[in-house]
């Protein structure tokens, strides 16, 4: 997905919602799946998401690998590597 594509499907996101043809809750799922979606193939990396330490939790960052992730959220949080967990987003 290039930008003017990214940006095309959040300003339909948005339009439908100005419209009252989808709620709040679904308009964000689709922004924030075509971010995502972006992110992913610009960067050519995965999304992972963080947990374990409060202040980490629900963290996402792009990586090459689970190792990678933690580190990024490590770098993030201050929080040491260790207590940091990371699952894929599928």
């Amino acid at each position: 997905m290039d930008r003017i594509s990214a940006l095309r499907n959040v300003e339909d996101a948005l339009s439908e919602f100005e419209a009252g043809e989808c709620d709040l809750a679904t308009m964000e799922r689709r922004v924030r799946g075509v971010l995502r979606t972006y992110a992913t193939e610009f960067a050519e990396q995965d999304a992972y998401r963080a947990s374990g330490d409060e202040e980490c939790e629900g963290v996402v960052v792009l990586a090459s690998s689970p190792s990678e992730a933690r580190e990024r959220v490590a770098d993030l949080t201050d929080l040491d590597r260790g207590a940091v967990t990371v699952d894929r987003v599928e």
